[in-house]
Order: structure tokens, then C-alpha cells, then sequence
């Protein structure tokens, strides 16, 4: 009954963080959309006003080799408040925003991690063998890979005319969190994406984030127990070795007593 209650805790805090995340987000986009609409719409009227002028001085150029010129260009900076207001309301939404995004990533995490030893629990149940252990940890691992790391290459592939070893890279550079800004989804302006492209996109980077964290912490943990057997093997104590050595020297007040 005690473990009941602490399941149905663990799963309203986790649907009420879910649901303060999405409401975070949605409110986020609507107050940078009221503070930002204007002075975007400025903004790209100006930009391709000044390219028209641009293409009109220099004729050697067509539109389209301009485009194809620029738009490598952008990466992830191509997004950021240009209004005193947006920018005031941007310091504030992510002193609030951070630390909620790391506890939902935190929360997920401990989602998997809680699967994963329950899993390891119901495997190690006597009559179960060790190969079905090892079997369920490849199943996870190989599920987890398609899912992040090979399947999203082939749609961006598709979807943005990368090559598949542009699209893995921009993946694992995506979900490693390294974030270079080489490579960005939705931004071809030659390109028509369906309305949901980008958030797609979003929510699978979430979800990646937390499993490939989960995957480097698994790693690390390999690695510090791999590092511990191999170069702090237990050896004889200090307090042993005092001993044997205490043992060793005779006491020079006490009379030996031949046998």
C-alpha cells in the first residue's frame, strides 16, 4: 500500500511537470509573438528590400544562387528578441525556464531509469536466464537507437535534401547537446514544411536529449566501474599490514624463552 501511494505521488508530480512544461512553452511562444510581431514583420520587409537592391547592383547574381548563399549561413542565433520588451521579457523567461527544463529532462531521465531497473528486477527473478537479461538491454538500446539516431537521419535527409551522413551528424551534434549551428531543420526558405515540421522536430529533440543522456550516464558509470577494478584493486590495509609488521619485530622487554 506505502509503495502505491509513492507510485501515484510520482505520477501526479510527473503529469503536473508535464503539464506546467507544455503551459510554460504555449505561453512563451504567445507573449514572444504579441512582443516580437511587429518588429519581425519590420525586419523581413526591410531584409528583402535591401536584397532586391542588392541584386539590383550586382547583376552577376540571380535570387536563387543568393539564397543558396545565405542560407548555410544561419544557424541556431537566427531566433532572438530584437525588442527592448522581448528581450527584457527573455532574461526573465529563462531564469524561470532553465531550471523547468532541466527538471523535466531530470524527470524523464528518472522515467527510463526507473523502466530500466524495473526491468532488471523482473529479469532477475530466479528461473530467468542471464542471456534473457542481456537480451532485454540490447532490445532497449537497439530500440532507442532507431528511434533517435537512425530513422530522424533519414527524414531530414529526405525532408531537407541532406545527405544521410549530414542528417546523423546533425542528430548526434543536435542530441549531444553540442548544438555547432551548422545544420538546422525548417530554415530552406526554397522549401515548403508542413505547419507541425518544426514542432515535431522539437518534441523528438526532448525525448532524444533524455535517452542520450541516459546512455552517456550508463557509459560513464562502465567507465568509473571499469577504471576502479583496474586501478584500485584491493590490496592488504593498512591496519593488516601494521599488524603483520607488529608481529614481525620482536619486543625488546620481553625474555624469549627457547622451546
Amino acid at each position: 500500500m506505502p509503495h502505491l501511494t509513492v507510485c501515484n505521488r510520482q505520477l501526479s508530480w510527473t503529469l503536473i511537470l508535464v503539464l506546467g512544461y507544455v503551459f510554460y512553452l504555449l505561453l512563451g511562444a504567445a507573449v514572444f509573438q504579441l512582443l516580437e510581431k511587429q518588429a519581425e514583420a519590420k525586419t523581413r520587409d526591410r531584409f528583402q528590400l535591401e536584397k532586391l537592391m542588392f541584386l539590383q547592383n550586382y547583376t552577376c547574381l540571380d535570387r536563387q544562387a543568393l539564397e543558396q548563399f545565405v542560407q548555410p549561413m544561419d544557424g541556431y542565433g537566427n531566433l532572438a528578441p530584437s525588442t527592448v520588451p522581448g528581450q527584457v521579457f527573455c532574461v526573465f523567461y529563462a531564469l524561470f525556464g532553465v531550471p523547468l527544463n532541466l527538471a523535466f529532462l531530470n524527470q524523464l531521465g528518472k522515467g527510463l531509469s526507473t523502466h530500466l531497473i524495473n526491468l532488471e528486477r523482473w529479469f532477475h527473478k530466479p528461473g530467468r536466464a542471464q542471456i534473457i537479461q542481456t537480451l532485454a538491454m540490447v532490445l532497449f538500446l537497439l530500440a532507442g537507437t532507431l528511434l533517435f539516431l537512425v530513422f530522424p537521419p533519414m527524414m531530414f535527409s529526405y525532408v531537407e535534401g541532406w545527405s544521410y551522413g549530414e542528417g546523423f551528424y546533425f542528430t548526434f551534434i543536435t542530441l549531444s547537446t553540442i548544438g555547432f549551428g551548422d545544420y538546422v531543420v525548417g530554415t530552406d526558405p526554397n522549401k515548403h514544411y508542413i505547419s507541425v515540421y518544426r514542432s515535431l522536430a522539437a518534441i523528438w529533440i526532448i525525448f532524444g536529449l533524455a535517452w542520450l543522456a541516459l546512455i552517456f550516464n550508463l557509459g560513464a558509470n562502465i567507465m568509473e566501474k571499469f577504471l576502479q577494478l583496474n586501478w584500485h584493486k584491493p590490496g592488504p590495509s593498512s591496519t593488516d599490514a601494521a599488524i603483520g609488521k607488529s608481529e614481525e619485530i620482536p619486543d625488546p622487554h620481553r625474555i624469549h624463552i627457547p622451546s
